[in-house]
């Protein structure tokens, strides 16, 4: 795959997609990961990439110009174009699944106060959020969907089970709880059902945590149930 995060500040993505996991992939080339300075598609001594609402309010907006340009550049007929932005659709794991079996996407950072309605309606393929909050630009937001998706890629976990046996995986059910050595700690006991060596009663019990975990935090998750499974 081929990834590139168009940005103000590619240095604030770098950071995260720089290092554990995502970093050990980059340099096996299992994605082409490209950060794009917005500045650069500017021509003005000041690199100017904002200017004030018409209209007026406070804030500034992201300039159609330079996204232009820039999505000119970096995304050619067939790439997938999403756009950062606290009004987009709630990030979930199932979008992580479907933008991963993409050969091309391009991920946008809105800042300021947004970004130029023209070019929202012209340059998108859709809008993305990764939560009901604001932050100061999206280059956390992107680096968190492009972390989420990276990891998808075959050969990137290195186990594939990985990311089928956790929190939204295989059933979309949260991750059962999990232990490791010592069996013992502080009075508190590993479940003897995990040192029994019988994987169906463990699978079992798994099952059963991970659906009273789901059921007691977030039960939206279980399509269709009705408290007695």
């Amino acid at each position: 795959m081929r990834l590139d995060i168009v940005t103000l500040f590619p240095a604030v993505c770098e950071g995260p997609l720089g290092a554990s996991i995502i970093g050990r992939a980059r340099e096996r080339e299992l994605v082409d990961l490209r950060l794009v300075d917005l500045r650069q598609y500017t021509h003005d001594r000041h690199r100017t990439v904002d200017e004030p609402p018409y209209g007026g309010g406070a804030g500034m907006v992201l300039k159609p110009e330079p996204l232009f340009e820039a999505m000119q550049d970096v995304a050619p007929p067939g790439a997938w174009r999403v756009l950062l932005t606290p009004q987009g659709v709630p990030f979930r794991q199932a979008c992580a699944r479907r933008l991963a079996a993409l050969r091309h996407l391009v991920l946008v950072c809105g800042h300021y106060e947004g970004v130029d309605e023209r070019a929202r309606q012209a340059l998108f393929d859709e809008e993305l959020s990764i939560g009901d909050y604001v932050l100061t630009n999206g280059a956390l937001a992107a680096a968190v969907v492009a972390d989420a998706v990276i990891r998808l890629l075959p050969g990137v976990l290195g186990c594939e089970e990985s990311s089928e046996d956790e929190s939204f995986g295989r059933n979309g059910w949260l991750e059962y709880p999990q232990y490791t050595r010592p069996a013992e700690m502080q009075g508190m006991r590993v479940p003897e059902v995990l040192l029994s060596g019988d994987h169906e009663a463990i699978r079992a019990w798994r099952r059963q945590r991970s659906l009273a975990r789901t059921a007691a935090r977030r039960p939206g998750l279980i399509q269709g149930w009705d408290g007695d499974q």
